[in-house]
């Protein structure tokens, strides 16, 4: 069962996790966690999806996808996202490997991905509309009023 957290522009789902079982014995080998299925309706049919990387203390965007909702899983690491609502209020979202959660977020919401810590952290990310080169479906933007920097220059 997903559980959706809606916060103006954006939603964290609690995913649906499974523990795997050996075929010999039935010993817990693993886990599955369930990102998209096509007849759970929860998020918008993926047209791409993709491996972002963030090196250590580095910062992407802010930015604004203009037409497209974007979905965020941490696979590897820890990171966060800082979004600016439409009423021009900051949210810190963290991700990491070890929590079940999909950030989402929808289209000409300005978002910047950081990551706090010393190891490349990776996200997976789906997306409703691929990219296409020359699209000019991007924006940077600036967070003049909010400090991106402190979240990157702590010791993790």
């Amino acid at each position: 069962m997903y559980f959706q957290m809606e916060k103006n522009d954006f939603c964290i789902y609690e995913l649906e996790t499974h523990l795997t079982k050996d075929v010999t014995d039935s010993h817990t080998n693993g886990e599955l966690t369930v990102i998209w299925r096509n007849w759970d309706n929860i998020i918008n049919t993926p047209e791409m999806v993709y491996v972002n990387s963030i090196n250590p203390r580095e910062i992407k965007g802010p930015h604004i996808h203009k037409n497209r909702t974007s979905y965020f899983y941490c696979l590897e690491g820890k990171i966060i996202i800082v979004i600016r609502d439409k009423n021009k209020i900051y949210h810190n979202v963290e991700l990491n490997e070890k929590n079940q959660k999909l950030l989402s977020i929808s289209n000409g919401i300005p978002a910047a991905i950081l990551n706090p810590t010393s190891k490349i952290s990776k996200l997976l990310v789906l997306a409703d509309v691929a990219w296409k080169p020359n699209d000019d479906e991007m924006k940077n933007v600036l967070f003049d009023d909010y400090d991106l920097g402190k979240l990157v220059n702590t010791t993790n």
